[in-house]
């Protein structure tokens, strides 16, 4: 819905909201291309384990340069067969971020290893890579920075330090597919990638996953691990009249169908427009919001370019003295579906139980959780809708931050 009023009393103390309705901070968009790729294989001999699988797999790793791109039914899934293929098992160690989605520790520990957690940068909030290097050892079997927010980590620099230790590097990229790193494309620079498609994603497939790989012997793995281990699917059985297989690891049933394999196939087609309509967005919060007071924009790098999957602003608590809770339900009650990421993983219940993590483990991480809000951030976004965004912000902190305009 579009701006109601200019009403300055805020819709959390009885005033007129800026929206009647929820605008969300993530979407799905989809077309009827879309839906008639998946009705056509729904009329075919195969929805799922068929021929769209491949299609999907081969589009999206020339779309990123890589050479092999494996999907799964989840993101989470697909992390989880990129550390088995990385060779993580019991007793060792894997670094990563605390300012993620729980999935991207858990997946270590279904692998009884031992999630490690080094803190962020203070400007990008991605992975430190002086941090990563005061908690390796020779127990260090993989590192997983994670793209946060759109935004490539220092890849390179996780790189040289995985060779130095004889770790793999797999890059969670849930949120940046389409984003750039020197050049290149996220997808193209890691030992493994990985990709997440859930709806408010860049592109969907309703749940689902990929990984992409330049190394042989781990898309081998990871196909073998995501179909129970065995080494011959059923179609390439069908096609070569074959019935014997053979179960060779212990793997999950991870596969992706090929319903959503042709979602994601057409989705792919609008991957390039999708990403610059959020750079679009972006860079228009950047222009309207960038001079307000009490408001820290995100910062990208100048090798780098972000997709932009989230967002995610920063408080000022010289100024807003520690209103980050208060503003978020403010923005809420003006029909802002604003949202926080991340609570850092270790603080969550199960962790602190399990490992008896403490606050102070990764001083940065914890302060800007205090502080973020994710503004809404999804190619569907009307102009309109951007600029209900930054009204209510700024009713919003005119309200709430000293020195506010």
């Amino acid at each position: 819905m579009n701006a109601l009023s200019s009403s300055t009393e805020l819709a959390l103390f009885g005033g007129e909201p800026v929206r009647t309705t929820l605008l969300p901070y993530g979407h799905q968009s989809l077309t009827e291309d879309d839906i008639q790729a998946v009705l056509d294989v729904l009329r075919s001999d195969w929805i799922t384990t068929g021929p769209k699988i491949d299609e999907f797999e081969e589009a999206f790793a020339s779309y990123v340069g890589a050479k092999h791109a494996v999907s799964f039914s989840s993101g989470t899934a697909a992390l989880h067969g990129a550390v088995v293929a990385a060779g993580v098992d019991q007793g060792h160690e894997v670094i990563t971020t605390p300012l993620t989605f729980c999935a991207t520790a858990n997946v270590v520990l279904y692998q009884q290893a031992i999630p490690r957690f080094a803190d962020v940068t203070p400007d990008t909030l991605t992975l430190d890579p002086s941090e990563v290097n005061r908690h390796l050892s020779s127990r260090t079997k993989a590192i997983i920075p994670v793209d946060y927010a759109g935004h490539p980590a220092d890849l390179e620099e996780f790189l040289s330090l995985a060779e130095r230790q004889g770790a793999v590097v797999i890059e969670d990229a849930a949120h940046a597919l389409g984003a750039c790193y020197r050049g290149r494309s996220v997808g193209s620079v890691s030992h493994m990638t990985v990709f997440s498609f859930h709806p408010v994603k860049h592109l969907t497939t309703g749940e689902g996953g990929m990984v992409t790989t330049d190394i042989d012997a781990y898309a081998r793995q990871l196909r073998s691990f995501r179909n129970h281990g065995i080494d011959l699917d059923g179609r390439a059985r069908q096609r070569t009249g074959q019935w014997y297989y053979e179960m060779t690891s212990l793997g999950y049933n991870y596969r992706l169908t090929d319903m959503a394999c042709a979602l994601g196939l057409s989705q792919l087609s609008l991957l390039t427009r999708n990403v610059q309509r959020r750079r679009e967005i972006a860079q228009c919060y950047k222009d309207k919001l960038g001079s307000a007071t009490g408001l820290c924009l995100p910062f990208s790098r100048s090798d780098s370019e972000s997709s932009w999957h989230l967002y995610p602003v920063r408080i000022d608590q010289k100024y807003a003295n520690g209103k980050r809770d208060e503003i978020f339900r403010a923005l809420r009650a003006e029909g802002i579906g604003v949202n926080v990421h991340y609570i850092p993983v270790y603080l969550h219940p199960y962790y602190r139980t399990r490992f008896g993590e403490r606050a102070g483990l990764c001083p940065i991480a914890e302060k800007v959780y205090t502080e973020l809000i994710s503004l809404p951030m999804f190619h569907g976004m009307t102009d309109q809708d951007v600029n209900d965004v930054v009204e209510a912000v700024d009713k919003v902190l005119s309200h709430f931050v000293a020195g506010a305009c």
